[in-house]
């Protein structure tokens, strides 16, 4: 990064920053319900003037409806968002009990919890990852932990240093000597281990999977991790269900405990596919929870 660069990212992450410690100020001041009334001038602006995001979400909710979205269905897509956005100030601290989570497969991370032993969670974009952190409501001692790019690491440290500096320490950045004996720590610690499997920040090894009509690349990286750590995998989302709730689910995804001789990168890819197909399978049980506002199905072999 050459050094103007390096200044410019310093300088916005800073005013990012200071703007989410305000925003942060404001929310828990004034109450959710009222915090809630600037989502509706949010959302407007974002149907109005956001160009690429709009059109990438007209692109996801055509290929989910099968036709062209209304405007309706194009306004709720951006207030889904714009919602979870909010409520992260409120669940990142500690405001749980705001909200009204079901969870189903409960009895999976319960299980996991009772061996004492750290499984990964795979998620994606799609709902709110950081609902999982007002589970601790049912789970005494449950611990979360994301693992994650370096650059993603970076910003995810700067937000949380306005919104919880406590949440910190939750995160593990890849890419770094000890990196995973990091991760390797946290997973004998029991620790939940998040990651995220629809989005790759980097140059990494790709493939291309079937979503909504069209194929789209997905980031072998995070199941290979966990093939090498030889650990199960559970699929998990956050979906928002409108107003204060949401649902939490988790399912089975893949366990590479007992992975054959050769047979890694066979479960992998199977892995891979079955996570694309869950994927889909619940961007159409809540159509408007897909965050991947830019061209998801481009080809970015270039």
């Amino acid at each position: 990064m050459k050094a103007a660069d390096a200044e410019w990212a310093s300088r916005t992450e800073r005013g990012s920053t200071f703007w989410l410690s305000v925003m942060r100020h404001l929310a828990l001041r004034l109450g959710r319900a009222p915090a809630r009334l600037l989502l509706y001038p949010i959302t407007l602006y974002f149907l109005l003037f956001a160009g690429q995001a709009g059109a990438a979400s007209r692109d996801y909710l055509t290929r989910l409806f099968g036709r062209p979205p209304r405007l309706v269905e194009r306004w709720r897509h951006f207030f889904s968002f714009a919602a979870t956005v909010l409520d992260r100030l409120y669940l990142l601290n500690d405001r749980d009990e705001l909200f009204e989570i079901e969870i189903e497969g409960r009895e999976l991370v319960e299980a996991a919890m009772a061996r004492g032993d750290g499984v990964f969670l795979l998620g994606s974009h799609l709902g709110s990852f950081e609902a999982l952190r007002a589970a601790g409501r049912w789970y005494s001692g449950l611990r979360v932990t994301l693992v994650m790019y370096p650059d993603n690491a970076r910003q995810i440290h700067a937000a949380l240093a306005a919104i919880n500096p406590a949440l910190q320490s939750t995160i593990v950045p890849l890419g770094q000597l000890d990196s995973m004996l990091a991760v390797q720590a946290r997973l004998e610690a029991g620790d939940l281990v998040g990651m995220l499997g629809d989005r790759s920040p980097r140059q990494e090894a790709m493939a291309r999977r079937p979503l909504l009509g069209g194929d789209a690349a997905f980031p072998l990286g995070p199941l290979r991790l966990a093939a090498l750590m030889r650990r199960p995998v559970l699929f998990m989302c956050g979906l928002y269900l409108g107003g204060n709730r949401y649902r939490l689910h988790f399912s089975e995804l893949a366990d590479f405990a007992a992975l054959e001789r050769g047979s890694r990168e066979a479960v992998v890819q199977a892995a891979l596919s079955d996570y694309v197909a869950r994927l889909e399978q619940q961007c159409r049980a809540a159509p408007y929870n897909w965050f991947n506002f830019y061209d998801f199905w481009a080809d970015h072999a270039d």
